[in-house]
């Protein structure tokens, strides 16, 4: 058996017992699939651990960059009270129109708002609603803007918030300081930043699974 076999293996035990997926939640894969989505969603077992951090923060509000078609919206938005709500931020139209059709299934429209355009034209015109600091970010959309999102997720949150950086491994290739790829020397930067910034502490994990060989960072706001 292939070391990609054994993670995969590993992956379908640990979903199966702890993070099945529901209707809503099979649906929304399969919608997306079918419209042409890129299949990078997060897993059903990262989907029930952004679930949880988000139980264990209490959290009642939470921005999203990056929905693609909004699986992991639904792992976030089930976590908070009736009252809670999802901000979250997609560049692609056709992706929007997949996860608004998806969350609406799931029965989440009423506590989700979905934002269509880039991200750094979106957030600023957010910032200008002076809304309630975020209880947690979830931060998975282009590489290359990730230094950007962390300082736009420490304007928008408050002390005690947390920030999820996904897929800051890059199947090994963060190491390379040579590298020019925008995906590698965005996430080198937003390390550094977590790593740095006065107001942010953190640490990174790696994975392996169904996604391969990857991994995340999480930082909780201080100060």
């Amino acid at each position: 058996m292939s070391e990609s076999q054994r993670w995969d293996d590993v992956d379908l035990y640990f979903a199966s017992r702890l993070a099945p997926d529901d209707d809503a939640l099979l649906a929304a894969l399969r919608d997306s699939d079918a419209a042409g989505l890129p299949p990078i969603a997060v897993t059903s077992t990262q989907g029930k651990f952004l679930h949880l951090l988000a139980q264990i923060q209490g959290a009642r509000t939470v921005l999203e960059i990056g929905t693609l078609g909004g699986y992991s919206t639904i792992w976030l938005a089930r976590a908070l009270p009736a009252e809670g709500r999802v901000v979250t931020l997609e560049h692609s139209a056709k992706h929007a129109d997949v996860a608004l059709r998806n969350i609406a299934r799931a029965g989440l429209d009423r506590m989700v708002d979905v934002r269509v355009g880039p991200a750094l034209e979106s957030l600023p015109k957010l910032a200008d609603e002076n809304p309630a600091p975020f209880d947690l970010v979830f931060i998975d959309a282009d590489k290359g803007n990730n230094p950007h999102y962390v300082e736009w997720a420490l304007r928008l949150s408050r002390t005690g918030s947390l920030i999820v950086l996904d897929n800051v491994v890059r199947g090994g290739h963060v190491t390379d300081a040579t590298s020019t790829d925008p995906a590698i020397t965005g996430t080198r930067t937003a390390i550094d930043l977590i790593a740095t910034h006065p107001r942010l502490t953190g640490t990174a994990l790696q994975t392996v699974g169904a996604k391969g060989y990857d991994g995340f960072a999480l930082a909780r706001v201080v100060g």
